[in-house]
């Protein structure tokens, strides 16, 4: 028999308002949605309008709970905008920083402009993000932050130097933080997936060279599917995860263990 109320009592977000940027397609979605059909409120982040509708609709069609904001996060003012909004009006226990772009090129064809372009919504914005709502949530006491990093923040992985170090990055800076905050009742911790079937990678995995490099290289011999990741998602924001500080946990098929 399965004990709902037990399974609540760890793992349920009733009453709780979650913010997840990069919520208008692929993980972040993914995340959003089995965020507010686990109780949660759920403000929806992203780019894109009609994506991010879609997403807000099927919450609702779950009977869940969202509401849709539009940012671009590689603009540290619409950062702070949207914090300015969101916190005017609520409280948000829950982050997620789900957004990221990929891009690949050989080192030495990298070019300063792409560069910090990618460091502005891989990193920056994430840093900024983590600032302003973990603030309020330092301040009552609690909270629940999830960065996502990746398997390649901890590989060398060839003609992706922007995006490894990027991701490096994040899980410094979850370590950093967990370390900092959960002494005050904040868990900072990230989520390292390997190469995912969502938009930001698609135009890659359509390569049959780097697909067939990716089968290789994961031993569940398949790229991650969305659902794949909700699981880790719900663990870290959940009660359940309450002595988990600054923790990168892999869902990645393997491709770390060899």
């Amino acid at each position: 028999m399965i004990d709902a109320a037990y399974l609540a009592e760890l793992f349920g977000l009733e009453g709780s308002t979650a913010l997840v940027t990069g919520a208008t397609s692929g993980l972040g979605a993914a995340g959003a949605v089995a965020l507010a059909r686990a109780g949660a409120s759920v403000i929806v982040c992203g780019r894109d309008r009609a994506r991010g509708e879609a997403v807000v609709d099927e919450i609702a069609r779950a009977n869940g709970r969202a509401e849709l904001e539009l940012v671009e996060l590689d603009d540290p003012e619409q950062v702070d905008a949207l914090a300015d909004r969101v916190l005017a009006r609520t409280e948000v226990d829950i982050l997620v920083n789900a957004a990221g772009v990929f891009a690949r090129a050989e080192a030495t064809a990298q070019t300063l402009a792409d560069w910090e372009a990618l460091m502005r919504t891989n990193v920056t914005a994430t840093f900024l993000l983590c600032r302003r709502f973990g603030a309020p949530m330092l301040e009552r006491g609690r909270g629940k932050i999830v960065n996502f990093s990746s398997t390649d923040g901890f590989l060398g992985v060839p003609e992706q130097l922007a995006y490894n170090v990027s991701k490096g990055a994040i899980v410094q800076l979850t370590r950093t933080l967990g370390a900092e905050w959960i002494g005050r009742g904040v868990n900072v911790n990230s989520i390292a997936p390997c190469d995912f079937a969502t938009p930001m990678i698609e135009a890659f995995l359509d390569q049959p060279e780097y697909r067939d490099w990716i089968m290789d290289a994961i031993p569940a011999r398949r790229v991650g599917r969305p659902r794949d990741i909700v699981g880790a998602i719900l663990y870290l924001v959940s009660p359940a995860s309450d002595m988990c500080a600054g923790h990168n946990l892999l869902v990645d098929g393997g491709r770390t263990v060899i």
